[in-house]
């Protein structure tokens, strides 16, 4: 049910509004304007009658916080406004939601069709984690749509993808992979971390399944750590080995209840009530943060795509990107706040980020704060190097989270680090 409230006229709200006027599940007791946080493990009942409906999914209630909380389900409730998607989980980490949305569907003998050109511990997931319960992962180049098509068979579970990849800034043309995935009833799962819901519309672009790191836009500065995973509800899971069998309960599609009623209870990546009230109240402001976050980005590497010390910047927007057709159909504005630059030398990158003042060096992407890291040694540093070429991961490169600080104060701090070899 569509808990957002409608204008006078009928008209549905816009993307801040559907979010801050979500209804709660229940009014609060003193009229409290932000859910309070459910700080508990168990919840109380009435009688035996109704603590076993509760268990047996047969009445709406929170049993234990680990399965359900009420400070979670309304965060859910928030980006199910947010997203338009049909069920949402929200869970610890944004590899808590891979995890948890892969262990739902595959199985020995399955495999995933992927792109290699992922996130450092998503690769290592897929590749080594997966692999030793018997699934395996096909990487293709998503920019090859035979190649995507060759490597779909009876056995694929899913297709999977970021929907920017971190840190190559490539794009899949989604449109046109969902037309082959459809063809041989294939979902399609994409990590849109990148770009959160107000600048991408994930289901308009054949998207079944969305897992999103709530720790980045969502969270509202870097506050805490969280994950969820969207179902959409448009994917018949009919013809899974894993789901087809399962029953569609309370409006919810085979994975949904899946992963409800069995993955997210057995593996116990549950998220904390404190999380989801802090992420609550950062998804109130997504949108205006977004705006002026993914704006800098753009100025800032466009900026440094002509400045003399830099080999490359990339951004999708960037006339000189090979991308950006396809990002300008996908995306709303700017593609989002990170942009990456290669510089020299390795030995380049670390005098430019060890001259800067205001720029952070840390990982993590769209804190408020501006921050810079060196990928091949950090995210990647623990990888052989025959798995970084494989990754596809250069050590000249640096990758930027754009903060909200001004866009003057970050060109003068990168001037000063450019200087500085």
């Amino acid at each position: 049910m569509d808990t957002t409230k409608q204008d006078e006229d009928g008209c549905p709200p816009s993307f801040s509004a559907k979010i801050i006027g979500c209804d709660y599940a229940r009014p609060d007791v003193y009229g409290a304007i932000n859910l309070p946080v459910y700080r508990n493990a168990a919840f109380e009942f009435p009688d035996s009658e109704t603590i076993a409906a509760a268990f047996q999914n047969k009445i709406d209630a929170h049993t234990y916080s680990r399965i359900t909380n009420p400070s979670v389900a309304n965060l859910e409730r928030k980006i199910k406004a947010a997203s338009g998607g049909e069920q949402v989980v929200a869970l610890a980490s944004g590899m808590a939601a891979i995890s948890n949305t892969f262990f739902a569907i595959a199985c020995a003998g399955s495999n995933i069709v992927a792109s290699p050109h992922l996130f450092g511990n998503t690769y290592s997931f897929l590749k080594f984690t997966l692999s030793a319960f018997g699934v395996e992962v096909r990487f293709v180049d998503t920019d090859n749509l035979q190649e995507i098509a060759a490597a779909v068979d009876e056995n694929t579970c899913a297709f999977f993808a970021e929907l920017i990849t971190n840190p190559h800034m490539e794009i899949a043309d989604l449109s046109e992979v969902s037309k082959i995935l459809r063809s041989k009833h294939v979902p399609m799962i994409i990590d849109t971390t990148i770009i959160p819901w107000c600048g991408f519309d994930a289901r308009r672009f054949g998207v079944d399944v969305e897992i999103v790191s709530t720790t980045k836009y969502v969270s509202g500065g870097a506050t805490s750590i969280g994950g969820a995973i969207v179902d959409y509800g448009t994917h018949d899971w009919a013809n899974s080995k894993r789901l087809g069998l399962l029953p569609q309960l309370n409006g919810m599609s085979r994975f949904a209840f899946k992963l409800r009623s069995e993955i997210v209870r057995n593996v116990g990546a549950c998220m904390s009530p404190d999380t989801a009230y802090q992420q609550a109240l950062g998804m109130e402001s997504l949108e205006v943060r977004y705006k002026q976050m993914s704006q800098t980005a753009y100025d800032l590497a466009l900026y440094l795509s002509t400045h003399p010390k830099v080999r490359k910047a990339n951004y999708p927007k960037l006339p000189s990107s090979p991308y950006k057709a396809i990002s300008d159909k996908m995306f709303t504005g700017n593609p989002g706040a990170m942009f990456t630059v290669s510089l020299e030398s390795k030995e380049a990158c670390y005098k430019f980020m060890d001259a800067l003042k205001l720029i952070r060096r840390a990982t993590n992407l769209f804190d408020n704060k501006t921050l810079v890291i060196h990928p091949e040694s950090t995210i990647y540093g623990t990888f052989m190097p025959e798995t970084k070429r494989i990754i596809g991961i250069e050590d000249n490169l640096i990758r930027f989270s754009t903060g909200l600080e001004e866009i003057e104060d970050l060109k003068a701090d990168i001037d000063r680090g450019l200087e500085a070899f």
